[in-house]
Parts: C-alpha cells; structure tokens; sequence
C-alpha cells in the first residue's frame, strides 16, 4: 500500500498576505504540515504543489518532494482545488509514480493531531473508499437557527415536519471540515460530486479543525495552541 503526502499551498492569499508562511509551534505552516506528514508512520513521502519560491524553498526544508512549480492558471483565488489535485496526479500518472492514496494536508489547519491523518488513512484502506472527509458538529442547525432569504423575509432554511423548539431536537448536523482529505487519484480524475461513490467521514474535535482565513482565526489557532502545550 503506497500513501503520500502531499501540501497544496498557493503564494497569493486574501485573508492574510503569506499565510502559508505565518509561525505556528516554531515552525511555519507548511513546514508545520509537511512535519506532521512525515510524522505518520503510514505517509511514505510528503510532496509540496506551489507557485512560491519562498514556499517551495521552505517546504524543502523539512524534506517535501518539490515535483514541479504550479503554474499561475491553479495558483489563483479562482482556481478549484480539483483541478489542483488532477494536476499533481497527472505528474504522478505521467512520472509513472504509483500511488493507492494520496493525503491532503492542508496547512491552515494545524490543530490538527497526527492521529487524525492516521485515523482517516485506516478508515479509507479498511473500507476500501474512494475518499475520506473530516468533519465536525455544527454549532448552527438550518432547522432550528440558520435562515435564508426571501424577498424581504427571512425564513428557516429546513422547514421541519414538527415545530422545534430547542435545538437539541433538531436533527443533528455536522460541518465538513478541513483537517484532512483522504482519496484514490482515480476517483478525483472521475468524479464529479466529492460525496458521491464510496465516502468516508471521521469527526474531529473541533478544537482541532480550526481552519486559518483570517487574522482573527489566527489568534485563535495560536491561542488554543498555548493552552495546548
């Protein structure tokens, strides 16, 4: 069974400018990611996909496999993150680099625990899935506490059979998270829909899924990491 690593991280970031380069544990983010890739005892090799210099310079490193430098056309705040996967699986296709899983590190996420990657790896080589998500529960139920709208009104987004009244019964709802993505190279190069097909989920703490957009997020991640240690 081969399973890689592999850290997608773009120069150009909105909500924070270098994001993928801020501190976090003495370390950056990427090399933070690319670390915890090579820390699970079930990830062969871990791979870098940027259009940076300075983050492909870094990711070195810590020992991350630069296959190529991503072109400008999937390095943009508009590129899809399929078409960046479908990218570093055709090098692998195309080197004739043999591969049963592939797993997405993603370095705003750096609460997570080694345990999740492994826990995500098992789950998606026991069941023999095409791809694992990671998820966890939601704070906000659509039948209870999260409203569209309409016009000038604002309605439930799930209108419930029976009227609720606490949010405990509601049905339970959950959040995909981004700690982790878990998949064939096949299925991403096929599918059309990530929840179609054989899927996994693990559900993750949440305060280990906190996921780095902005500068708020930041503080958060860094503080939970004090509390932590």
């Amino acid at each position: 069974m081969i399973i890689l690593g592999a850290i997608f991280a773009r120069g150009d970031s909105k909500g924070i400018k270098n994001k993928n380069l801020l501190k976090f544990k003495n370390k950056t983010l990427v090399g933070h990611a690319v670390n915890q890739g090579y820390n699970s005892k079930l990830i062969k090799r871990v791979y870098i996909s940027s259009d940076s210099k300075k983050i492909i310079n870094e990711a070195k490193k810590y020992k991350a496999i630069v296959p190529f430098k991503r072109p400008k056309s999937l390095s943009s705040d508009t590129a899809k993150h399929i078409h960046v996967w479908r990218h570093f699986i055709n090098h692998l296709k195309k080197n004739k680099i043999n591969v049963d899983y592939i797993v997405d590190i993603p370095t705003c996420t750096p609460l997570r625990d080694i345990s999740d990657l492994d826990k995500c790896i098992k789950l998606a080589v026991r069941k023999n899935l095409d791809m694992v998500h990671t998820i966890t529960k939601s704070s906000k139920n659509p039948y209870f506490n999260m409203l569209e709208k309409k016009g000038k009104k604002f309605k439930i987004i799930k209108t419930p059979k029976k009227k609720i009244s606490r949010r405990q019964d509601a049905p339970e709802c959950f959040n995909l998270a981004n700690v982790c993505y878990v998949f064939k190279p096949n299925y991403i190069l096929k599918t059309k829909d990530f929840l179609s097909g054989k899927v996994g989920f693990i559900e993750i703490p949440k305060e280990r899924a906190v996921d780095i957009d902005d500068k708020i997020d930041y503080k958060v991640v860094s503080t939970l990491s004090k509390n932590k240690r």
